[in-house]
């Protein structure tokens, strides 16, 4: 999607996009690259965010990363797993979650996002490890993690506002506390 469309916005459009089809695959494409501008494009829902002027190798690169994720995860032999703490589970075999017994609606990166955190509980992961670990990019603007966070905080969180989860470690990132509600 380009922001700067005619008559419809892209981030309107995306907000559409997303709210009619949640696991659709988008990257935005924009001249329009200030921080705001880009944490934007994530808070609606983009999966990614490339501004001009930027490299045709690179582009290709972040759009089959995204269809990769978005594909989810490979057949094979991973072993599907219940991950459950204090009223939150995650069902890597099913993708489901659910909060108190509530089903959860996430995106694919918020579920994917939150097996991982659950998967590693007490350990601190910057930024960087969780682009790599979660998106499968050895790059990218790293305010990607920090929407997303924020997204499945408010989704997981009993009070986003003070997250026991999911907590930040002020320098380094992100780390996912069990027990921690």
């Amino acid at each position: 999607l380009d922001v700067m469309m005619p008559g419809l916005d892209g981030v309107e459009v995306c907000r559409r996009l997303r709210h009619r089809l949640p696991d659709l695959p988008v990257v935005m494409l924009t001249a329009l690259g200030e921080e705001a501008d880009r944490v934007l494009g994530l808070e609606v829902g983009a999966d990614d965010y490339v501004t001009k002027p930027f490299s045709p190798r690179e582009l290709v690169l972040r759009i089959r990363s995204v269809l990769r994720r978005a594909a989810g995860p490979p057949a094979g032999p991973a072993t599907p797993v219940l991950l459950a703490d204090d009223g939150l589970t995650a069902d890597t075999g099913r993708r489901t979650a659910t909060l108190d017994g509530a089903p959860l609606t996430l995106t694919v990166r918020e579920f994917d996002l939150l097996a991982f955190l659950m998967s590693h509980p007490d350990r601190a992961w910057s930024r960087a490890e969780l682009l790599d670990k979660v998106w499968g990019w050895q790059f990218g603007d790293h305010s990607t993690v920090t929407v997303h966070v924020r997204r499945l905080r408010e989704k997981v969180e009993r009070d986003p506002a003070e997250p026991s989860r999911i907590r930040t470690v002020w320098g380094v990132g992100y780390r996912y506390e069990a027990g921690g509600s």
